[in-house]
């Protein structure tokens, strides 16, 4: 344990944060995949090991992605992008449909479906983390810096738009945060969001999906006037919330988990504040807030402009993905199929999450590595175990 502890770098709080949404989710998953498992005619304890197989695995993929330098994933982004995109489109023709959305690829041979809006998420935000660091000098010319970003903004934002509306948004929010740190100009910014615009508005009226939108986004807004279908997953989630009260009905004791569609998944936040009341949903809240403070203090910290960029960009991708998932739950948002990072029950989401955080964490691990370094006294070459008291090194 030992050993582990001291190959483990970076925050140590951000890996406490994992080890309990960990622990959160095995319980709630646990505790709400039973009518998954008889509709699948397996046992409750088969997809259990596999969900806990996803998150061993994602905490592997985590300390690897933490070892390698973040400089690294500088260069890995150009090859990620020039992936993501055929990737994209080929989900979109070849897809399988799944809840009438072609969002995965299947992997032939695993009985795993691979949804490439994850892959698309890591592969921008590092994209923009580098452009945008190595083009400072010449941040506000058109030709070469604005144009590329612009055109890879809304090029995977309409690709992933077009099948999944509510993880594009939230990609293209943070891309626009990142703008903003970035320094591009205020123009290009309302440019690129003009541009957005009009392509959002051509997926609402015009894309593939365009009647599950409209249909969403009027249920949520005149709920009173819904057919108790199209309801039906947004009034299970809120008797599960209100039947939970302050300190919840217990671990397994869930009865809405019954009726609502995807509970071990899309609306695991209403199983867990049924299970363990208020006081279970203001914890999943605060994890979530530390997180994001933890790493605003790294973003703050990181000597780099890349390593800013790219920690500011995931972790806001992560709080962001992870606030929305709980608003819906609460009736504070239309039904999105957003999951909720870490906890939900997933597969190849959870393993891209855990890359996040291991990159995240890998920019910690530099800092901490920095300062060491700074510390550390610097010897005098002309006599044996001589140190100059006071002098530093500097990077």
């Amino acid at each position: 344990m030992h050993r582990i502890l001291n190959n483990t770098k970076g925050d140590r709080w951000i890996w406490l944060i994992v080890i309990l949404l960990s622990v959160i989710s095995l319980l709630a998953v646990y505790s709400s995949v039973a009518t998954l498992a008889f509709k699948q005619g397996k046992g409750v304890e088969i997809l259990l090991m596999k969900h806990i197989f996803m998150i061993l695995g994602g905490i592997v993929l985590m300390y690897v992605s933490h070892k390698l330098d973040y400089r690294y994933y500088a260069g890995i982004s150009k090859v990620m992008m020039i992936v993501t995109i055929p990737l994209l489109l080929y989900t979109l023709v070849f897809g399988s449909h799944i809840n009438n959305a072609s969002r995965w690829i299947a992997i032939p041979g695993t009985g795993l479906s691979f949804q490439t809006s994850d892959l698309a998420k890591l592969a921008l935000i590092t994209y923009l983390a580098r452009t945008l660091s190595r083009k400072q000098e010449n941040i506000k010319d058109v030709k070469e810096s604005f144009l590329p970003i612009m055109g890879s903004v809304c090029l995977v934002f309409i690709l992933i738009a077009l099948a999944n509306l509510s993880t594009a948004l939230m990609l293209f929010g943070v891309s626009i945060l990142l703008l903003i740190i970035g320094r591009i100009s205020i123009r290009q910014i309302a440019i690129t969001c003009g541009a957005g615009l009009i392509l959002l508005l051509g997926v609402i009226f015009l894309g593939p999906r365009r009647h599950t939108y409209i249909s969403r986004v009027n249920v949520f807004l005149h709920p009173e006037l819904a057919k108790a279908d199209k309801s039906f997953q947004s009034d299970h989630a809120k008797i599960a919330i209100a039947s939970g009260g302050i300190f919840g009905k217990g671990p397994g004791n869930s009865t809405e988990r019954n009726y609502l569609p995807e509970s071990y998944s899309d609306e695991i936040y209403a199983i867990i504040i049924e299970e363990y009341g208020l006081v279970g949903g203001l914890t999943v809240v605060g994890i979530y807030l530390f997180l994001l403070y933890r790493c605003i203090k790294i973003v703050t910290k990181a000597p780099k402009a890349f390593g800013a960029l790219l920690a500011c960009g995931l972790s806001f991708s992560l709080t962001i993905q992870a606030f929305a998932n709980m608003a819906v739950a609460v009736g504070l948002g239309p039904v999105t199929g957003v999951p909720l990072p870490l906890v939900s029950m997933g597969g190849t989401s959870i393993l891209f999450t855990s890359i996040a955080f291991g990159i995240i964490l890998s920019v910690s691990k530099d800092i901490e590595e920095g300062k060491k370094e700074k510390s550390e006294p610097k010897r005098d070459n002309t006599g044996p175990n001589k140190i100059i008291v006071g002098e530093i090194r500097t990077a």
